[in-house]
């Protein structure tokens, strides 16, 4: 059995952790903690892997700490930039245990992380590309962590294949164009009924390909943060991963 405990465990997606991780046969929970608990209580005695799905404010020090006790973790937290991959990078380098895992998902989503996939495969035979994402209102970051990773798995494909900036003569300070990300521009649309959607938009001249995916509900994560957490406690993927691409036959 994996022994599990998962901390932001009473907001929306942690409760759904729990729910997923109760439900699984190989899996047993380990312990649920949320906002003000004591993170020293989740040990390598009592604990395999962590999942930790809080906030972008507070993820990273959870983050350093769990690795500090010794634990490996699977986050869902998005708002990863580069300077903090690199904190969690040293942790890792002085962590108390050789072969320690943290693992990152920008999106637990198959379908997203599909797309992500076919967005990268198909970027190099497109002049133009662009991102839009589309979640609901009480969303705190902007744009999405599996935006920003789909845009600049995009910025590489193309540079990959010699291609330059893209087309674009709008005369503007930059605000209505949205974000730009590795050269591609990334839209956030925060709206009540929405939940978690993003389409990734080609074109060339004459033609259009749009990519699209869309979770309705919170429960299309949970096969995704399963399959991590089995990975990472398997002990075959030891510092830093970031994409659930990694653990999927592409």
């Amino acid at each position: 059995m994996i022994r599990v405990s998962v901390v932001g465990a009473k907001g929306r997606m942690g409760s759904h952790v729990v729910e997923a991780v109760n439900g699984a046969a190989d899996m047993q929970l380990a312990l649920a903690l949320d906002a003000g608990d004591d993170l020293t209580a989740i040990t390598p005695d009592n604990t395999d892997v962590v999942v930790e799905f809080t906030v972008p404010s507070v993820s990273l020090g959870n983050v350093l700490a769990l690795v500090r006790q010794g634990v490996d973790v699977v986050v869902g937290t998005t708002g990863w930039a580069d300077e903090k991959l690199d904190q969690v990078r040293a942790a890792l380098d002085g962590a108390p245990r050789e072969s320690q895992t943290v693992f990152i998902a920008p999106n637990f989503a198959i379908s997203a992380v599909l797309a992500d996939h076919f967005a990268k495969v198909a970027a190099p035979y497109f002049e133009s590309a662009e991102v839009i994402e589309l979640h609901h209102p009480t969303k705190v970051d902007a744009p999405s962590g599996t935006a920003i990773h789909t845009a600049q798995a995009i910025g590489e494909a193309r540079r990959a294949a010699g291609l330059g900036e893209m087309p674009d003569a709008t005369q503007t300070d930059g605000g209505s164009r949205g974000q730009v990300v590795d050269g591609v521009h990334v839209h956030a649309v925060r709206l009540r009924g929405l939940n978690a959607h993003e389409e990734v938009l080609f074109g060339n001249a004459g033609e259009q390909l749009v990519i699209r995916a869309d979770s309705f509900d919170r429960i299309s994560f949970m096969p995704g943060v399963l399959l991590a957490a089995r990975k990472v406690a398997s002990g075959a993927y030891p510092g830093l991963t970031v994409g659930l691409d990694h653990f999927l036959d592409l």
